[in-house]
């Protein structure tokens, strides 16, 4: 049974000082990571649905609350308006396909990736708006722009649902936040810009581009927005509880290409046109070159028939056949193809798409996950390697009723499990210049690079974000490992991840921790800059909506609003 039965545990996400238990502590590894997760304890049906949890690792020993000589894991449920309300009234939330609903509306669960602007933290997710949090104590700050400024695709009193991207981007020259808003029923985009102070957003919708599934992710270039429609559709049998999922992903989607001065010179409100591609295998994660003067290019993380709407159930059969094991109940279904990878190339003035590159090697890597980069913009804009954790195959959480939707599309299933990687590929040609293979017992999670002297003189001239030579591949590569015999940290050379670890940190008493999902990394964990103007919940509560309330419950949010002050 290689699958941590602990990747599940509702007990929540320990504090925890790490102890050093190989190698040694590099001396210029420093910084905080910050790791996004699900509360399991709240999440519903799917383990993506909980509230949203931040983590973060200190790099420094001693620090954080941390003894000598150990190193700070501390997490936190983000204490959210919704958070304050479920603890408060528990007995109104309930469990739907989208995640808690309540007379309130939609909980905004801000579960999946860790996003850093600055000194400022913040938590995205696909279904709600980015919440910022207080890097220090990991507690809520704001709500991302007005909801009267969002639009919704299902209105609600307090949380109408606000579908979005669990990738904005912060764009380093304009100084702004650039996200969407999606109607999954109209298939429709906007684009939302945001500045970073106050509650007022931009919006304009995206002329003739439908968006028929999601779009977990966006990505820029210098002058361009990139926007793909992403590997996530939404099932009416499963939004209404009519029955069992009964559509696939789509194998190829559109991408949209839009240019950010014509953004610029386009009114608020009004819509704007956009370079139309379309592109395939399906994708969930994709990051472009920021220096777009050889044209856009962009790398894909393709999701052959990674079903991640379906989760396990405790009736259940796997991929083998094998009734499932209900500790793993709740868990996303696995991906069912080996990874892919292509860097693509776009021409806007001929409407070309042009293969630089692809990764195909399904012996060695199975089942795309997750990844990272460096994200200075240095880094993204000449960029040089491409960190990647492959899942390998993983039998036990791949269930027969995904495995039924897509049998005209998959390929034969390996004999026997294959474990998980982590590799280091260059990022023009997609060689896999590295790679450090884990045991099927451990499950690495989410990596990411950390700069080699982030801020060190010898990176004069250059962003706080990046070391000394910039690109990915001068640094250190930090893996959180989940396994049942304990949690662990795994650090690498980046410039060398087949030598292995270079340094361990490990749970002092075989401590497990459950899932993790993306992560990122800030030079520092300071608190938030009180001169900037931010969203007040109160801000939101009017009247109007509150009249939709009953009394009691009208009154609870008016007394929530008033202890965020």
């Amino acid at each position: 049974m290689p699958m941590p039965r602990s990747i599940l545990d509702r007990s929540g996400i320990p504090d925890l000082d790490l102890r050093l238990t190989q190698g040694a502590w590099p001396d210029d590894l420093a910084g905080e990571i910050f790791i996004s997760t699900s509360d399991l304890a709240t999440a519903p049906r799917h383990a993506f649905f909980g509230d949203g949890v931040m983590a973060r690792l200190s790099l420094r020993p001693g620090s954080h609350g941390a003894g000598d000589g150990t190193w700070a894991w501390r997490s936190s449920v983000i204490d959210s308006p919704a958070r304050r309300l479920r603890e408060a009234r528990p007995d109104v939330f309930e469990a739907t396909a989208l995640g808690s609903r309540s007379p309130f509306g939609w909980s905004n669960a801000a579960n999946t990736a860790p996003l850093p602007w600055g000194d400022r933290l913040f938590a995205t997710w696909d279904a709600g708006r980015p919440v910022e949090v207080d890097p220090v104590t990991l507690g809520f700050v704001a709500d991302v722009g007005h909801l009267d400024h969002w639009g919704s695709a299902m209105d609600a009193p307090v949380f109408p649902l606000v579908p979005s991207t669990a990738h904005p981007v912060i764009d380093p020259d304009r100084d702004c936040l650039w996200t969407v808003a999606l109607n999954p029923i109209l298939q429709q985009v906007e684009l939302i810009r945001w500045s970073g102070d106050g509650s007022r957003l931009e919006r304009w919708p995206v002329a003739d581009a439908p968006v028929p599934q999601s779009m977990h992710t966006i990505t820029q270039t210098r002058d361009w927005l990139i926007l793909a429609d992403c590997a996530y559709r939404v099932d009416p049998n499963e939004i209404f509880d009519l029955g069992e999922r009964t559509v696939t992903t789509f194998t190829d989607e559109p991408v949209y290409l839009i240019r950010k001065d014509e953004v610029d010179a386009t009114a608020n409100g009004d819509p704007l046109r956009a370079r139309t591609f379309r592109v395939g295998p399906e994708v969930m994660h994709y990051y472009a070159q920021y220096d777009d003067t050889d044209g856009v290019t962009v790398i894909f993380e393709h999701t052959h028939n990674s079903e991640l709407a379906v989760h396990v159930r405790p009736d259940d059969v796997d991929a083998f056949g094998r009734p499932v094991d209900p500790a793993l109940a709740g868990m996303y279904n696995h991906p069912m193809h080996p990874g892919e990878v292509t860097v693509l190339r776009f021409d806007p003035e001929t409407g070309t798409v042009t293969e630089r590159a692809r990764m195909w090697e399904p012996e060695r890597f199975y089942a795309t996950q997750l990844s990272t980069m460096d994200w200075s913009t240095e880094g993204m804009s000449d960029p040089t390697v491409h960190h990647m954790v492959f899942n390998g195959f993983r039998p036990e959480a791949i269930v027969g009723r995904a495995i039924d939707l897509y049998r005209d599309r998959l390929l034969p299933f390996p004999s026997e499990e294959i474990p998980a990687a982590v590799a280091t590929l260059d990022r023009q040609s997609l060689k896999p210049l590295a790679e450090h293979i884990y045991s099927v017992e451990d499950y690495p999670t989410s990596p990411t690079f950390v700069p080699r002297d982030a801020g060190a003189p010898a990176a004069a001239g250059t962003s706080r974000y990046a070391g000394s030579d910039p690109g990915g591949h001068d640094g250190y590569l930090v893996v959180p490992v989940l396994h049942d015999d304990g949690f662990r940290v795994d650090v690498f050379d980046a410039a060398d991840v087949g030598a292995g670890p270079l340094a361990t940190l490990a749970a002092p008493s075989g401590e497990t921790v459950p899932f993790l999902l993306h992560s990122a990394w800030m030079p520092r964990a300071a608190a938030p800059d009180p001169s900037i103007e931010r969203l007040r919940f109160a801000d939101e509560l009017s009247p109007d909506r509150l009249a939709q309330l009953p009394p009691d419950l009208a009154s609870l949010a008016v007394d929530v609003a008033t202890e965020l002050g």
